[in-house]
């Protein structure tokens, strides 16, 4: 009588094994094109402001020339897709891809700051157009029931490809030349994955205009806090290596400080979730913000510590600032139908967008106003704190409309990216629908 019940529990487990296979065998390609990307990326970030600083340029003409990095990537938003529609995703991927690592080598063999803001906005439209070939490609392949999951795991890679991409920094003098190489190589890279995949050739999903008048009156609070997030995210990326070098911190530290700030964003992700879904969000939010400007506060005397103190402040201080956003693109959707996600979820990303564009040039401002690289934290502070004000007021005012707990929508691990990464987005009416019958 035992014997048939150790068969069948054998072969559960095997068909368990072989099911979960099916559904990763499809994105191995896409993930690690993802992780090529991120890392390259998150270098190149890192590394195109600390030369900037090294060169001798002011704060505020690095704010403006990283500036154009995050007009490019809006720019892109509407203008990639045509190009994907046309030409398909592979040939669109490779044409980003070069593009991207053209900029990259113009950077390495000419600098001047009008020069290097035109690099600067070409690099930002190849990105995001990068973006939107694997995040569509990865809906198109994604099962219903496993959405979730493709969706958590594809975050995971932006995360760990940017906090990799972080220590590659050691690799060679930032005023020479082998860095450029190094971030076009992994670009480059990134292209034999996507070029050898036997997926099929995805469709472009359709994505239709959402007024944004009805989304500011009915998520003013979740608009607030994706503008709030580009405000200190973009701030972040652009001018913590000024920072960094600034307080004579080594390339070395410098790296070391990135990288332990993005994977402190990546380890709060799970916490805060679970926080955020069992709490009302219109509470929580405020919480997360003032709890951030008060971090932010004290980083001040962290940077001024040993600098192990530093980076121990600095995981707390990345993991709630790379939290602001996936709570609140989370609140927003407490407010809207879930068939709404991915309209809803693009204006919010508009709105991020628009807070990244001007973050350079605000953080920028505040130590050129300060005469101090500790100005820095001061503006992270000052936006978290006027961001937590706004919050309550709205809440106090019931312009923020309160959402019992069990009606709230699941919160989820995200990362800004392109709008074809809200198509993965479980949290849709169809989705579930289609669960359901399965």
């Amino acid at each position: 009588m035992l014997q048939p019940l150790k068969t069948s529990r054998l072969n559960k487990t095997t068909i368990g094994k072989s099911v979960m296979t099916s559904i990763l065998k499809p994105f191995i390609a896409l993930y690690a094109a993802m992780l090529l990307l991120a890392m390259g990326l998150g270098l190149l970030a890192t590394f195109i402001s600390l030369r900037l600083t090294i060169e001798g340029f002011p704060a505020q003409v690095t704010g403006l020339i990283l500036t154009s990095y995050f007009i490019g990537s809006v720019v892109g938003t509407f203008y990639c897709s045509r190009l994907i529609k046309s030409v398909g995703h592979i040939r669109s991927f490779t044409a980003f891809a070069a593009l991207a690592t053209a900029m990259i080598m113009l950077h390495g063999c000419y600098m001047s700051a009008v020069a290097w803001a035109v690099f600067r906005f070409f690099s930002g439209i190849a990105t995001i157009g990068l973006f939107m070939v694997i995040e569509s490609w990865l809906n198109e392949c994604t099962q219903p029931q496993v959405r979730g999951r493709v969706f958590s795991i594809y975050m995971v890679m932006c995360y760990l490809g940017s906090s990799v991409g972080q220590q590659f920094l050691n690799l060679g003098d930032p005023r020479g030349q082998t860095l450029f190489f190094v971030i076009g190589f992994l670009l480059v890279s990134s292209i034999i994955p996507v070029a050898l995949t036997h997926s099929i050739h995805p469709e472009m999903p359709e994505i239709e205009p959402v007024k944004l008048k009805i989304i500011l009156q009915k998520a003013p609070m979740g608009m607030l806090g994706c503008f709030t997030s580009g405000l200190t995210v973009s701030s972040f990326y652009t001018m913590g290596p000024v920072f960094c070098h600034q307080i004579n911190l080594s390339v070395s530290q410098l790296s070391y400080f990135m990288t332990v700030t993005v994977l402190g964003g990546l380890l709060l992700q799970w916490p805060v979730g679970a926080f955020s879904d069992r709490f009302d969000r219109s509470v929580v939010i405020p919480v997360l913000g003032g709890l951030f400007a008060v971090i932010s506060g004290l980083m001040i005397v962290a940077a001024q510590s040993s600098f192990g103190i530093l980076l121990l402040a600095s995981i707390l201080f990345g993991g709630f600032m790379f939290t602001i956003y996936p709570s609140a693109v989370a609140r927003a959707h407490d407010m809207f139908e879930p068939k709404d996600v991915v309209n809803v979820s693009s204006i919010l990303l508009l709105s991020y967008g628009i807070g990244a564009v001007i973050a350079p040039i605000a953080s920028s401002g505040a130590i050129k106003l300060l005469d101090s690289p500790y100005g820095f934290y001061v503006y992270f502070s000052c936006t978290a704190g006027i961001y937590t004000a706004v919050s309550i007021f709205l809440r106090q005012k019931e312009i923020a409309r309160i959402i019992p707990v069990e009606e709230q929508v699941d919160f989820m691990i995200m990362k800004h990216t392109s709008q074809m990464a809200l198509q993965i987005d479980p949290r849709s009416e169809l989705d579930i629908m289609e669960s359901k019958e399965d």
